[in-house]
């Protein structure tokens, strides 16, 4: 996986996207696809905590077994979107959006739900897939080109913390790990100036990808700027792509955190054989490829997947069975 500092291999894409993101999912997903699949990010169901979280100095006194069971309970499991539908009583179908699926009231919290089995139910992550369930995918899509070792993975460029830009506020002060108080300490300190902060002059402020990537060129969508990096299937079919990303997350590694790495917001072959598209602001991911491959991904057990007709639309209002 290596940086393209030439983004015009991603030029294709332009043509088959609508200038409207709001009329179907093709202001961000291309036409011209025999068949797309619509891949649903798991949601996340726990029991009702029995006791709020322990402070730093609490965990450290827990037994073993407690912090195991603390872990479980907070951090909960995935669960699918049917078996979501079946604990609210309403009904899982390609076009199902998730607030209509566990009944959010007008005005209600959608994101976090009770559920009538008294555990509560937390929508799935919006813009990226897991990376084991990437993995998964990307096995189906390696088999369906080609070309499976060679093909563009571009990343959205307004992740948090992904490129650096000249401001005041570090690039890293939008990761998850500013929660660590050492951390926040500094970056406290780093942007504190009690005494002439409204005349400092900007300076660079580092990000995940070099200074020579951040300020690059970008692959420029009708909705999104991208970093397009080359990257085949193949490389995300190993669990173990994580580890060899370019993007991977390395001063969050340094405080304590776990190998992570965002998955791509757009991966296609040398053939063009299909696309995947991880939108933003979906929490699903789009598949625009042959029918075989369509087939294969909806059939695979280990992902919850439905196919899509062409021109669907995946609006909040999209949902008319669950009304």
């Amino acid at each position: 996986m290596e940086w393209m500092a030439d983004p015009s291999p991603g030029a294709w894409l332009r043509d088959r996207l609508d200038d409207d993101v709001t009329a179907s999912m093709h202001g961000v997903v291309p036409r011209g696809f025999p068949a797309y699949a619509r891949v649903f990010h798991p949601g996340v169901v726990r029991s009702l905590p029995d006791r709020p979280y322990p402070t730093p100095d609490e965990w450290e006194r827990l037994p073993e077994p407690e912090r195991r069971r603390l872990d479980a309970q907070f951090s909960g499991e995935r669960v699918t979107w049917a078996d979501t539908a079946a604990v609210f009583g309403t009904t899982m179908h390609a076009l199902a959006q998730w607030q209509r699926i566990v009944r959010t009231p007008v005005d209600g919290d959608w994101r976090t739900r009770i559920g009538p089995d008294g555990r509560e139910y937390n929508a799935p992550a919006e813009g990226e897939l897991d990376p084991d369930l990437l993995s998964v995918l990307a096995g189906h899509l390696a088999a369906h080109t080609a070309t499976p070792d060679a093909g563009v993975a571009a990343l959205w460029e307004g992740w948090g913390g992904l490129v650096g830009f000249f401001g005041q506020t570090p690039s890293r002060a939008f990761l998850g790990f500013d929660d660590d108080p050492h951390h926040r300490a500094m970056l406290e300190r780093s942007t504190h100036d009690p005494f002439n902060n409204g005349f400092r002059k900007p300076t660079w402020q580092e990000g995940i990808l070099s200074r020579e990537i951040s300020e690059g060129p970008r692959l420029r969508l009708p909705q999104r700027d991208h970093v397009p990096f080359t990257a085949g299937a193949s490389e995300f079919a190993d669990p173990d792509w994580v580890l060899r990303a370019p993007w991977r997350d390395l001063a969050a590694e340094e405080h304590g955190f776990p190998p992570s790495a965002q998955s791509p917001s757009l991966l296609w072959p040398d053939d063009r054989a299909w696309v995947m598209v991880s939108e933003i602001d979906f929490d699903s991911t789009i598949v625009a490829g042959s029918p075989e491959l369509v087939r294969a991904i909806c059939t695979d057990e280990r992902l919850e997947a439905l196919a899509l007709r062409e021109g669907a639309d995946l609006t909040w209002d999209a949902d008319e069975v669950n009304r």
